[in-house]
């Protein structure tokens, strides 16, 4: 597990999970049709989700408006076609800033899984692992725009 500080404001919560209020956040698992991130049909789910959230920040109104996540995370994607399947492991660490317009800014070290729609992002459609230092922003409508400081891209689909 990467525990890497991002920002000042909780590298040594990252580094050290000191503090309280961590909660676990477990990722759900889900299923697509042909056509939406891969060319085939696809079931993903947690083999391993020890990954756990942390509030940070909240708006006047009490809705989050920054908050963090940690935790090792391992998701097995099935080609449900052909019943291949491969594990991601994709336990990065990120601080996610909240607009109130309902987009989102993650700030990331190390991996996740990001699925990208056709045209809905400024990388190809697919079902990424993105791993390294970067910036995720996801507009209002869904449109994920990544800036890469230092790392790679994986396209899960590839492997199945």
């Amino acid at each position: 597990m990467r525990r890497i500080a991002i920002t000042a404001v909780t590298s040594a919560a990252l580094l050290t999970g000191a503090g309280s209020g961590w909660e676990p956040a477990p990722t759900p698992p889900f299923r697509q049709e042909a056509g939406v991130n891969c060319d085939f049909p696809l079931s993903a789910e947690p083999v391993v989700d020890e990954v756990v959230t942390r509030v940070l920040q909240r708006y006047p109104d009490g809705s989050i408006r920054r908050d963090a996540y940690r935790g090792d995370l391992v998701v097995r994607v099935t080609n449900t076609e052909t019943g291949a399947a491969y594990d991601a492991d994709v336990s990065g660490s990120a601080v996610v800033d909240h607009g109130a317009d309902g987009s989102q800014t993650w700030y990331v070290a190390g991996p996740v899984l990001l699925r990208v729609r056709e045209g809905q992002g400024n990388i190809p459609r697919g079902l990424w692992i993105v791993d390294g230092v970067y910036r995720l922003r996801i507009s209002p409508t869904g449109y994920r725009t990544l800036t890469m400081v230092t790392g790679t891209l994986d396209n899960v689909c590839d492997h199945l």
